[in-house]
């Protein structure tokens, strides 16, 4: 009897294999984070022994199908039609929720952006499934489980919580930008593109998009390669202008930590760490920033990072590839003139030239 009631409550998902990437766009260009979670994706593939497949939505977006299977996708569904050259919810989500029904992927990856939650939330309660949000770290359970172990903050930043999903298919997960690792395009890949229809009118879809409105002046820590961030050591908000200068040389942005933005020294905008931006530069500078556990998760993923602090015990210093111990208030002007001094070397340079 027991045997048969395990049986019972033990779903059978065999029909449901691969890894479903969807990846986002605006006007024909990818979002980073896309990429990333194509380079994610197919680590969680290669452990499943199943493929790493794209779904692209828009309009004049074939190019995208390729670029999808340079990134690792091995199977690209496409679908292109001019009601869905602006994201609309119920669009879209049909027409994943037609290609999960065909495609039968046991993983379904999302970014975890405005547009990735809005239509991840909407395929989850239309299937249903269970849905992760925000998850941080991902990994999966060997064969014959197969489960995803979707992992994101939780108990007010101080845990991580996996969240598996036992009883249901797809197993559906939004990712921050910047958390992972995209793969190298390699133009020599090949892989397969089905393009699909657009079974619904203009007619059919309740919305209308009359014009998007760009915020001016708004900044993008996703996208940045350079960020200066500023944090409790600055001790107050007038000192960000001295990182906005040396920000401006470097041809970065200004990042702050969660302590700095709820001091209310600078918007929220700017915060990097597990309650603010994921964040992936170039080059990081974190200047009187301690080392918060949820703000080294934010950051720790930079390629080179430069922390400069008057603690030489800081916990900063153990994630920091370079570190300078002393008073910021010197060592940043100093070298904020010398990346001036050197620019300006390199222009007087090209004018000869």
């Amino acid at each position: 009897m027991t045997a048969a009631r395990n049986a019972e409550q033990t779903p059978d998902w065999s029909d449901y294999r691969g890894v479903l990437v969807v990846v986002e766009q605006r006007d024909g260009e990818a979002k980073k984070v896309s990429w990333q979670l194509l380079g994610e994706g197919k680590k969680l593939a290669e452990k499943l022994d199943v493929q790493l497949i794209a779904l692209v939505i828009g309009h004049e977006v074939g190019h995208l199908a390729q670029e999808a299977i340079y990134y690792g996708a091995d199977k690209v569904f496409l679908c292109e039609a001019p009601e869905l050259k602006a994201y609309r919810t119920r669009p879209y989500s049909r027409i994943a929720m037609k290609v999960i029904g065909e495609a039968k992927p046991e993983i379904c990856l999302f970014g975890a952006t405005g547009t990735g939650r809005d239509l991840a939330g909407a395929i989850a309660t239309h299937l249903p499934t269970g849905l992760t949000a925000d998850t941080t770290e991902l990994d999966v359970e060997p064969p014959p489980s197969r489960l995803l172990l979707a992992s994101r903050p939780a108990f007010s930043e101080k845990m991580m919580a996996t969240i598996l999903c036992k009883q249901y298919r797809p197993q559906m997960a939004t990712a921050r930008a910047g958390v992972f690792q995209s793969l190298p395009r390699d133009a020599a890949r090949e892989g397969e593109v089905i393009r699909i229809e657009n079974a619904m009118t203009e007619e059919q879809i309740a919305t209308r998009v009359l014009d998007f409105i760009q915020e001016r002046d708004k900044i993008n820590l996703e996208e940045a390669e350079i960020i200066v961030a500023g944090g409790r050591g600055l001790g107050g908000p007038e000192p960000f202008v001295m990182l906005k200068e040396l920000a401006d040389a470097l041809g970065g942005i200004v990042g702050a930590s969660r302590a700095a933005v709820d001091a209310g020294w600078i918007k929220h905008e700017h915060q990097v760490g597990q309650t603010g931006c994921t964040v992936r530069p170039k080059l990081y500078f974190a200047i009187g920033i301690s080392g918060a556990v949820q703000h080294i998760v934010g950051m720790s993923n930079s390629d080179v990072i430069v922390a400069i602090n008057k603690d030489p015990e800081a916990p900063i210093f153990q994630t920091a590839h370079y570190r300078i111990v002393g008073d910021l208030f010197k060592i940043v002007p100093a070298i904020t003139a010398e990346v001036k001094k050197k620019r300006g070397e390199v222009k007087a340079y090209e004018r000869k030239v």
